[in-house]
């Protein structure tokens, strides 16, 4: 008899859900689904509401990734309203932007993924978190927390607020920045350029430790998504780019243009929606965002210390894009030092205190699209507005909710290697959240929930029928 395993909740992730694994009638892993039980409806409560409250409405989505909310929301009105921000308010926005990948990306390889490997996939689970990090290398835990900081604070000092920002508004920004706040946020990149190099040799070490558990741990070929500027990463800006498993392009358009390439259909088992490539239908369509994708697609990084980087990055697909989906945490740390060297430039640069940050916007009718990549990869915001700027229609298409498909996939390929017998024993447990992990999902945002915040994991025999589960409190 077919069973399932139920594991609930996923730890050391944002929001609710639980995967379920299911077995046939030999106890062996047949597939395994991520279930998102919770939802939000910013969608439909953002109707009626004026363009101009878009931006600070929609951080409310998420209390990790704000910013990039806030950005894409401002860029929809912009392009809504049809208006060209001034210069020195894109390159505040950009800076807040680098703050937010830097806060974002030191808070998940350090505190959220780093404990499975400095302390082992197996170890205790009451010591493997932050706090064991601090117990097993507290030098270590203070440079993360420094290098968060850092990230912190330029978003505190661009956007007005640590957590939900307000002042990126339609038609530029509310305010500039002062000449203090760009002297002490200089001196602390210069801190931070530091500590991402150090944690990128950390995360290098670790990579090196876990070489031969990667090949092993969903390696899933699927095609790729981000957005590139002359063939360059660009987190802010560009045009979208997909390529196929083999690492051609297959298309490359302007972000308004999403429509035409990207369809979504829903599944009713989970509240989040499964994005696809237009062209090759669902599931063949399926592909990947975030740091792993945005690696794959872009040809060179235009900092020199993350390019460098990119360049013995590629030479783990052997001119293919790198499918093992572990490496995702390696690409997050090229990313982190792109994110430092990018803000360094941006700071560096007399136009960042330019007084000239806004246009004047009038309400009118429009229809805007903005895109920005989140932390955790590709996020789209799509609005309609009628005669008197008040929202009729709202679209979000989150990183997580593009990855859905590859999560699944990602979790089927674990389950089935380190999942044996039936039960799920604590190693084989964590190895299957740590795919989870490996996305960094949001799942707050996939779903747009007032809810708890764990994840809980099913096993199902082959009927259907539950025999196990595994859960932890939230």
């Amino acid at each position: 008899m077919s069973e399932t395993i139920t594991i609930s909740p996923v730890s050391r992730i944002e929001g609710h859900g639980k995967v379920t694994i299911h077995l046939d009638d030999n106890n062996r892993v047949t597939e395994s689904r991520l279930h998102v039980v919770e939802f939000r409806g910013f969608e439909k409560f953002c109707e009626g509401r004026l363009m101009s409250e878009m931006p600070v409405i929609t951080t409310r989505i998420c209390g990790i990734c704000p910013v990039s909310h806030h950005l894409a929301a401002a860029k929809a009105c912009d392009d809504a309203l049809g208006v060209d921000i001034p210069p020195a308010a894109k390159k505040l926005r950009e800076l807040m932007h680098m703050g937010q990948v830097i806060h974002s990306h030191a808070l998940h390889f350090f505190f959220l993924a780093a404990p499975d490997f400095v302390l082992g996939p197996a170890s205790d689970p009451a010591k493997r978190n932050i706090l064991g990090i601090i117990e097993a290398d507290p030098e270590l835990a203070k440079k993360a927390i420094r290098l968060r900081k850092c990230g912190q604070n330029i978003i505190e000092r661009v956007g007005g607020r640590a957590i939900h920002p307000v002042t990126a508004i339609p038609g530029g920004m509310s305010i500039p920045l002062s000449h203090k706040d760009r002297f002490v946020t200089a001196k602390e990149l210069e801190d931070g350029l530091e500590l991402a190099r150090l944690a990128l040799q950390t995360g290098k070490g670790v990579f090196e430790k876990y070489a031969g558990l990667a090949p092993r741990f969903a390696p899933i070929k699927t095609k790729y998504m981000g957005l590139v500027k002359d063939g360059n990463l660009d987190l802010y800006d560009g045009k979208l780019r997909i390529v196929d498993e083999d690492g051609g392009r297959l298309d490359e358009f302007d972000p308004r243009e999403y429509l035409d390439f990207l369809g979504e259909r829903v599944e009713d088992w989970s509240y989040m929606k499964f994005p696809f490539y237009k062209k090759e239908g669902y599931p063949e369509g399926a592909y990947r965002v975030g740091p792993l994708a945005r690696l794959n697609v872009a040809e060179a990084i235009a900092t020199p210390l993350a390019n460098r980087e990119l360049v013995e990055f590629k030479k783990l697909g052997a001119g293919h894009p790198v499918h093992e989906t572990l490496y995702f945490h390696y690409a997050r740390l090229i990313e982190l030092l792109y994110a430092v060297e990018r803000a360094r430039e941006l700071i560096h640069d007399d136009e960042i205190v330019g007084e000239d940050v806004r246009v004047k916007v009038d309400r009118r009718r429009g229809e805007g699209v903005g895109v920005v990549e989140a932390p955790r990869g590709t996020l789209i915001h799509h609005y309609w507005a009628d005669d008197c700027g008040k929202i009729e229609k709202v679209n979000i298409i989150v990183a997580t909710a593009h990855n859905n498909s590859a999560i699944n996939r990602s979790l089927s390929a674990v389950a089935r290697e380190f999942v044996k017998g039936g039960k799920i024993e604590e190693g084989a447990l964590n190895m299957v959240e740590m795919a989870v992990r490996c996305y960094d999902p949001c799942l707050s945002c996939a779903t747009h929930a007032i809810g708890q915040m764990p994840l809980r994991i099913s096993l199902l025999d082959a009927e259907g029928t539950v025999v196990d589960i595994a859960e932890r409190s939230a």
